[in-house]
């Protein structure tokens, strides 16, 4: 048996296992099989339905490093299941000299917790790694991950995606936050060549950032309020922190309202509208964390 095939095999029955429930998603009862539907995974893991089959027919070979960090996520993989993911898609598994993109159980399942709360979880160099629904049903799909596209820093510095939220006061500090994690993501991790492209990339396309980055600014993450206008129920106030978990480089931006407040109201509304989108999903479409 080949390897594409018993890598295959491996997520089929992974995915078999993993119920609706654990992964904070909604179920129903029409189903045939208790474990993920296609589509489900391929909305958690941020990947195309067709692509996942082929995937599970062996029909597609290599997956990248990302693409894998994303399946051990969604499916809620141990350490040992993790790294035999890794070994099975013949990549190398990620050793202590690069930056992390995994996402403890423990932590996850907090997060699990969090469904009613906006939330998007980032690496030691701000690349994003994972989101909840509501997350992408405030904000949209957050771009295909190509180059910087799903880095925080660049969205910051460089460019923000369509309906990413605008901080209604953001200091120096902020930024200078942003900067001081880059730095210390490079002196922790020389091997991994992800945060030094990263931060030439930002020197050659931000002046900003090449200011900040060459003065040796320093500045700590503090408690911002966002606007954001969404299409469907309008505008929205919300207080935005950065949460660590302790024991790893994670970062946890988390989006909350005040209960009886305006906000608060119009987030429950689009909570139900995206488990409704969920729930009525055609199959044959892309996946989409709405």
């Amino acid at each position: 048996m080949s390897a594409t095939t018993e890598l295959g095999r491996a997520l089929h029955a992974w995915r078999d296992r993993t119920t609706p429930a654990e992964v904070g998603l909604p179920g129903d009862g029409g189903r045939r099989a208790p474990g993920l539907r296609r589509e489900e995974l391929a909305l958690l893991a941020g990947l195309s339905v067709d692509y996942l089959v082929r995937l599970e027919q062996g029909r597609s070979t290599h997956p990248s490093p990302q693409v894998l960090a994303a399946l051990a996520r969604a499916l809620r993989l141990a350490t040992a299941e993790r790294e035999h993911l890794f070994v099975l898609a013949g990549q190398p598994v990620p050793g202590p000299g690069q930056v992390s993109a995994h996402v403890p159980a423990g932590v996850q399942r907090v997060l699990d917790r969090l469904a009613g709360t906006p939330l998007s979880v980032y690496d030691a160099a701000w690349n994003l790694i994972t989101w909840n629904p509501l997350w992408a049903a405030l904000f949209g799909d957050p771009p295909a991950p190509r180059g910087f596209a799903r880095n925080a820093v660049w969205w910051s510095f460089v460019e923000p995606p369509a309906g990413y939220p605008q901080a209604v006061s953001r200091g120096e500090g902020d930024r200078a936050a942003f900067v001081s994690d880059l730095r210390a993501a490079s002196a922790r991790y020389p091997q991994d060549a992800g945060p030094a492209a990263l931060i030439d990339e930002l020197r050659y396309r931000s002046g900003d950032f090449a200011a900040l980055w060459d003065s040796g600014a320093v500045g700590v993450h503090a408690p911002l309020t966002k606007t954001v206008r969404h299409a469907d129920i309008g505008e929205l106030t919300l207080d935005c922190d950065i949460l660590a978990a302790l024991g790893t480089d994670l970062r946890i931006m988390v989006f909350s309202v005040a209960e009886g407040s305006g906000t608060a109201e119009r987030l429950r509304l689009l909570e139900v509208i995206g488990a409704r989108t969920l729930t009525d999903q055609d199959p044959a479409l892309p996946a989409r964390r709405t």
